[in-house]
């Protein structure tokens, strides 16, 4: 039975790197690709990294009842689209989400028995800051933004199924590589 890889944590954790090396490894694994109302970064592709929309399309997307979950996170709309999960799934494909804490929550409030909830860590807040600020890709009132949502997802880990500390971040690709191959297709 195929599952769903949900890796999450808080804003600059380095779940997109990890999931990124992760998917490289496993090519059989389908990468879910979040819509979002938010600016296109330089280094990023519609339909690659996420599905950028207008805040109107996204809108009546949720009135058509057509995301799994979605969340508003710093004024934008982040989403991730049932069909494609209903694909993988039927097809008894493996997927991999690279999602909030929020949107994790409600893939296995709303798929229980095929997801696995993976929580990325960063050492400490000080270095998630110095990760955030070297980014370069934020200002600092929406790196702020990220800080101050840090406590609220760091209190509803305990709701994951498996927690990597990235302190090493070779380390932590090869721990979640690991949950993958150990879970996929159980």
């Amino acid at each position: 039975m195929a599952k769903l890889f949900v890796v999450s944590a808080p804003s600059g954790s380095g779940k997109t790197t990890i999931v990124k090396a992760v998917l490289e490894k496993n090519p059989n694994l389908i990468f879910s690709i979040s819509a979002t109302t938010r600016e296109k970064r330089n280094n990023e592709t519609n339909g690659k990294d996420y599905f950028f929309l207008t805040t109107e399309k996204f809108k009546k997307k949720i009135e058509n009842n057509e995301f799994a979950e979605y969340e508003i996170i710093y004024g934008e709309y982040y989403g991730t689209s049932k069909r494609e999960i209903e694909n993988a799934l039927s097809k008894n494909l493996n997927m991999v989400f690279d999602i909030d804490v929020n949107g994790a929550l409600s893939i296995k409030k709303n798929y229980p028995n095929d997801s696995i909830l993976i929580f990325i860590v960063p050492p400490n807040i000080e270095i998630l800051k110095e990760r955030l600020l070297k980014r370069k890709t934020e200002s600092q009132e929406k790196i702020k933004k990220r800080l101050e949502r840090f406590p609220e997802e760091m209190n509803k880990i305990k709701e994951f199924n498996f927690i990597i500390k990235n302190e090493n971040l070779s380390q932590a690709i090869a721990e979640v590589n690991q949950i993958i191959l150990s879970n996929k297709n159980k």
